[in-house]
């Protein structure tokens, strides 16, 4: 079992890192009734920083703020001050181009109906990319960093929707991975996905981190342990606090609530 101690120094952020993404003073609310509140931290550049709590925490409603879903989904609303790179999401004009430079994976797979490769370069083609040598590279790429092109790269021309549900949550990332996003969001990623293969996954994660910030909503604690740089407990609507992954997970909390569901009393 890897220690929260070794997860750290294997995946250690420089304290003076960039920040990537801030929150301020944020508040959703669906439809008027609260679902986060006053919720202020920063995110910083190539780091994984994990999100843990139980169900009806906030934490989906979060991503969803930082993506600029608002208008995806009925009677949200989102008030405080929500920045990427410096800027105010709120307030970027082109939200798709946001939001090509930050993926999202959700929690049940959503495979296109195309085949396993046109799912894959479906984005890099909407750019306006259409030489097929260099789409090849993309998607072979892209489907072995999501643990997924051993399995079906005799069968590229296949319908997606054809793959198992494990399979097509992995085809998601591979799909979110092929527009180089520079913020992937993960959504409790392997809850469709075998553990084997989850730890497959997860090291690929570890390599990603090279290249761009990960912010990973998971209901495993372990493993936010295993690869969380930082993490913030949320419950009932509120971020109780955040902090660096391995003091959590070695009993330096600031809310005993964090502690009792760390250590699954509850949750």
């Amino acid at each position: 079992m890897v220690t929260a101690q070794g997860a750290a120094a294997a995946v250690q952020t420089e304290h003076d890192a960039p920040i990537k993404m801030s929150v301020r003073d944020v508040n959703i609310s669906y439809g008027g009734v609260p679902a986060l509140s006053d919720v202020s931290f920063d995110i910083r550049e190539h780091e994984i920083f994990g999100i843990i709590g139980p169900a009806n925490a906030g934490k989906t409603s979060f991503l969803k703020a930082l993506n600029h879903m608002v208008q995806f989904t009925d009677g949200m609303r989102v008030e405080g001050d929500i920045r990427f790179d410096g800027r105010a999401v709120n307030h970027l004009r082109n939200v798709y181009a946001l939001r090509k430079r930050i993926g999202v994976v959700f929690p049940l797979p959503v495979g296109l109906p195309m085949t396993i490769y046109d799912n894959v370069a479906l984005a890099p083609r909407l750019s306006g990319l259409n030489d097929k040598a260099e789409l090849d590279v993309i998607v072979e790429r892209c489907l072995t960093r999501a643990a997924l092109w051993d399995e079906v790269k005799d069968r590229l021309n296949s319908l997606g929707s054809l793959l198992s549900g494990g399979q097509q949550q992995r085809l998601t990332i591979s799909r979110a991975l092929s527009q180089q996003p520079e913020v992937l969001m993960l959504d409790e990623f392997s809850i469709a996905v075998d553990p084997v293969t989850t730890m497959r996954i997860e090291e690929v994660l570890k390599e990603l981190r090279s290249e761009m910030t990960i912010i990973m909503v998971t209901n495993l604690v372990q493993q936010a342990e295993r690869l969380a740089n930082r993490t913030a407990f949320f419950l009932g609507g509120e971020c109780v606090e955040v902090g660096e992954t391995a003091d959590l997970f070695a009993g330096k909390v600031k809310d005993q609530r964090t502690r009792d569901y760390i250590e699954g009393k509850f949750g």
